[in-house]
């Protein structure tokens, strides 16, 4: 094969790998080997259903849970919205655990511990008991969510780590239609033994996952901050979409790592510091600028995610039908399901554009929509509290808005958040780093959720939404300064986008200038260089 070949058409494997941009990867068709990494990615993915199934069978379960137990909407504000508090635990202890365990063992911990919970939930014959097996499931559920981008970002190729890491948001989706289904499956028994079968049967998933997941390799990224550099080597080989980029990318993992690059022993001496000491200080007491300006996009995607009300959303959507007009339960739960069809529809194609259109238009483009949908889901709510007869125009118009809000927010923000947060952390600060994101996402999620019952009551339904709006909005500018593109960057390479804020532009232009000039030898490697 002549070495002068089109690489974009054919992928000469003859080439040398730094002769090769991320482009040529992204253009060349895959080798099937590369399916291996979509499995992997689906399997460890999987683990988030258990959130997204929670999130929906509560919707629902709580009107049973309160009928049955009499129990007062403080409770079930409590018992709706503590479960993100509670998730603080796993989320919290999971960056730790994953860098001293590993990260598939870490995934195998949140399914048992789910699966605990779920059991708890299930046999619960008051609301205390109810509300230990609550616990015990946020913290399995915390587990789950910190370690399914982080394990899924690291054994991704870059050409397709914004589909792949993406996944998670796809089943949490599946998780709450999943929920949504169940709600309408078990309303039909009677009270006492409906919502402990709704809750009850999220044990079984929990059981295939931490099974399933044992037949997974073991991050790349993470046998090399262990030292275990031949095992890598074959699990990158498996995952990457050539032989040349494989060799690219645990050549970047080792100088991240600290390992020289002439060390190639398939087991290495590593320092302690690599298995997670001092890495706190490093990222919030003495970090570096890029570090510093990381960790605010990193933290204030995942606020902005949860402050702009999806949970609140996803969690009431019964009550929010009820306040639109819908009465009867049997309607409350089919638009519900109807919520959970459509957010699962428009996640799956925003997989498929994150490699292709970026994260950035992606993110405006779904923020600014929602921005829209929830200004106008407020009016048609405040429309129909403010009329003394039905308005059959407003009804349609605030169910369409809720369809439309959770459209919008799935084929954008909720993927994005997940993606962007999970590859932008150094290697050495990515698993506590990520762990900070899920914390801040959970606490946000828990106040909007636990309070959003006594905020409608205080400022009424459509004022709750316009304040909703209003945060979007401040998300939308945001996003707009301060979150670079990082679609086609390695994860090593991330780091040179981030350092200076409001200028990135600016930072990433004279980056570009002098690849252009030759100060990187004459290679434009956007993708797959090594950081500097």
């Amino acid at each position: 094969m002549a070495t002068g070949q089109n690489t974009e058409r054919d992928a000469n494997p003859s080439q040398p790998a730094l002769d090769r941009t991320l482009a040529d990867f992204d253009l060349v068709k895959k080798p099937k080997r590369n399916k291996f990494a979509f499995a992997c990615a689906i399997l460890a993915s999987m683990t988030s259903v258990l959130l997204g199934y929670d999130i929906g069978v509560m919707s629902g379960a709580n009107i049973y849970i309160q009928d049955d137990l009499k129990i007062s909407d403080l409770q079930v504000a409590l018992l709706v919205g503590t479960l993100n508090l509670y998730s603080l635990v796993g989320s919290a202890a999971a960056g730790r655990t994953s860098d001293r365990i590993g990260r598939r063992y870490t995934i195998v911990m949140a399914g048992a511990i789910f699966f605990l919970g779920s059991l708890l939930m299930g046999f619960a014959t008051n609301y205390a008991f109810l509300m230990v097996g609550r616990f015990v499931a946020g913290v399995g559920v915390g587990y789950a969510l910190m370690i399914a981008p982080v394990y899924t970002a690291e054994v991704s190729p870059a050409s397709s780590r914004g589909f792949l890491t993406s996944f998670p948001e796809v089943f949490i989706n599946s998780g709450i239609l999943l929920g949504y289904v169940s709600n309408y499956a078990f309303s039909k028994l009677p009270t006492n033994l409906g919502w402990r079968f709704m809750l009850g049967i999220g044990a079984i998933p929990s059981v295939f996952l931490a099974l399933v997941v044992l037949g997974m390799p073991e991050s790349p990224r993470w046998l090399v901050m262990q030292g275990r550099l031949g095992e890598a080597r074959k699990v990158l080989d498996k995952t990457s979409d050539s032989k040349e980029e494989s060799q690219q990318r645990l050549s970047d993992i080792k100088e991240a790592a600290g390992i020289p690059q002439d060390c190639n022993d398939d087991i290495v001496h590593v320092q302690k510091q690599s298995h997670g000491e001092g890495v706190w200080k490093e990222l919030l007491i003495y970090p570096t600028p890029s570090v510093r300006h990381i960790l605010v996009c990193g933290i204030g995607i995942h606020f902005f995610q949860q402050a702009s009300g999806i949970d609140a959303v996803v969690l009431y959507s019964p009550r929010i039908f009820e306040k639109a007009g819908i009465t009867s339960s049997n309607d409350k739960l089919l638009a519900t399901v109807a919520v959970g069809f459509t957010k699962t529809v428009f996640i799956l194609v925003a997989t498929f554009l994150l490699d292709r259109i970026g994260r950035r238009p992606l993110l405006l483009s779904s923020v600014g929509g929602m921005v829209l949908s929830l200004a106008t889901l407020g009016f048609g709510l405040t429309m129909i509290d403010h009329s003394d007869e039905k308005l059959p125009w407003a009804v349609a118009l605030s169910i369409a808005m809720v369809l439309a809000y959770v459209s919008f927010f799935s084929i954008g923000m909720g993927p994005i958040t997940w993606v962007y947060s999970s590859e932008i952390f150094p290697l050495k600060l990515r698993a506590q780093g990520t762990s900070m994101g899920v914390a801040v996402n959970r606490v946000t999620s828990g106040v909007i959720s636990t309070t959003f019952i006594l905020l409608y009551k205080a400022i009424t339904i459509g004022g709750s939404f316009f304040l909703f709006a209003g945060v979007a909005a401040v998300g939308w500018l945001f996003f707009y300064t301060c979150l670079p593109e990082t679609r086609g960057r390695t994860l090593e390479d991330m780091e040179v986008l981030f350092g200076s804020f409001f200028k990135w532009r600016s930072a990433l232009k004279d980056e570009q200038r002098k690849e252009v000039s030759g100060e990187n030898g004459g290679q434009i490697q956007m993708g797959t260089k090594a950081q500097e």
